[in-house]
């Protein structure tokens, strides 16, 4: 399949709609607004645009442990927020995916689950008319 490059049109009335996901990502924390490098405990320490602070040890980033303390410490923040540059390294991480990671498996998939359910379609909301019509949901049995 021949994939097509969108119209300028096609870009500029998707502008908007990004543009509100970013302000929800930063009002949420998922974006950075400083990162630093830490020596003392070998860690990457980032503040977050809602205030936290969140560090990530070097071990736990493969292509970060054999940097030297220079190199680690020319961290820089993407102009988004949404991603940490190490030029030298070539290596670049993504705000959110190190957030992400540091939460356990059960966790990421409840909070997945979580977003996925408030999404809003034209065929969801037929099936909840539809199911509506049938009496809506099933009484649960008493325990």
């Amino acid at each position: 399949m021949v994939r097509r490059s969108p119209t300028d049109a096609e870009i500029l009335a998707q502008i908007p709609a990004a543009r509100a996901r970013e302000r929800q990502e930063r009002r949420q924390g998922l974006r950075a607004r400083t990162a630093a490098y830490d020596g003392t405990a070998r860690r990457i320490v980032l503040e977050l645009t809602n205030g936290y602070l969140f560090g990530f040890p070097i071990r736990a980033i493969p292509a970060l442990k054999a940097a030297t303390e220079a190199q680690l410490s020319q961290v820089e923040v993407d102009p988004s927020g949404g991603a940490l540059r190490w030029a030298d390294l070539d290596v670049d991480l993504s705000v959110p995916g190190l957030i992400l990671s540091a939460v356990g498996a059960e966790e990421k998939l409840r909070h997945f689950a979580s977003l996925a359910g408030r999404v809003r379609t034209d065929a969801k909301a037929r099936a909840a008319r539809k199911n509506g019509l049938k009496g809506g949901r099933p009484k649960k049995a008493p325990r």
